[in-house]
């Protein structure tokens, strides 16, 4: 598979999302991905982060790159399936390989952009939310930029809702996402603990939007 890498054709995809023909599909995947993880708003402190998680679930689970098909080449459009079938896992770093504490698999991308690098190597006891894509033609394993880090203080508590989610048959989407949900919460109310924030019973909770604002608020 030759001309653009697949970190390059993600770069592209997202470029495109910007033009004012996606506006509409662009607002409906980010309301989606919203309803499944948290809102997220400029004034936020994790909004940058946030973003870059939504385009990368746009990207890979909301097959984003479809619909702007028309405007990559044909070695982008190659990489559009494998982008789709991304391993999306909780990982954890260990002897240089990405360990998901999830499905238990171990990868070692090879390919992976200078921001995720630093990220990783300051990632020494955390748990992240991240994709990685591989293909056979090139041979490639690569991490997509994106990932969520769960700060230190919450590695403990995560275990216990890692348990409750297999006990309830989730699927890997839905814990991840309930536990991006957890991470936003343990953010916006600074006085608490994370085993506050990451909890079994909030598996099934609502998604903080619009209306948890107005709880986080009363609850700080």
């Amino acid at each position: 598979m030759g001309g653009p890498g697949v970190l390059e054709t993600v770069a592209r995809i997202i470029e495109l999302g910007g033009g004012s023909g996606q506006a509409a599909r662009v607002a409906a995947l980010r309301a989606d991905f919203e309803a499944r993880t948290g809102a997220f708003a400029p004034e936020d402190a994790w909004f940058e982060e946030r973003s870059r998680a939504f385009w990368i679930d746009a990207v890979t689970r909301g097959q984003f790159g479809r619909e702007v098909g028309a405007s990559l080449d044909v070695a982008e459009r190659r990489w559009l399936e494998p982008l789709e079938r991304a391993h999306r896992g909780l990982f954890r770093t260990e002897h240089g390989r990405l360990v998901d504490v999830w499905s238990g698999v171990v990868l070692a991308p090879g390919v992976i952009d200078e921001a995720s690098r630093a990220e990783l190597d300051a990632a020494s006891g955390q748990l992240f939310d991240a994709r990685i894509v591989g293909c056979d033609d090139p041979p490639v394993v690569a991490l997509l930029p994106g990932a969520v880090f769960h700060p230190r203080q919450a590695t403990a508590a995560i275990e216990p809702v890692l348990v409750a989610a297999r006990a309830a048959e989730l699927a890997v989407d839905e814990t991840l996402d309930r536990l991006l949900v957890m991470e936003r919460v343990l953010r916006s109310l600074s006085r608490v603990k994370a085993a506050y924030a990451y909890r079994a019973d909030a598996l099934l909770a609502a998604p903080a939007g619009a209306a948890g604002r107005q709880s986080e608020k009363r609850l700080a």
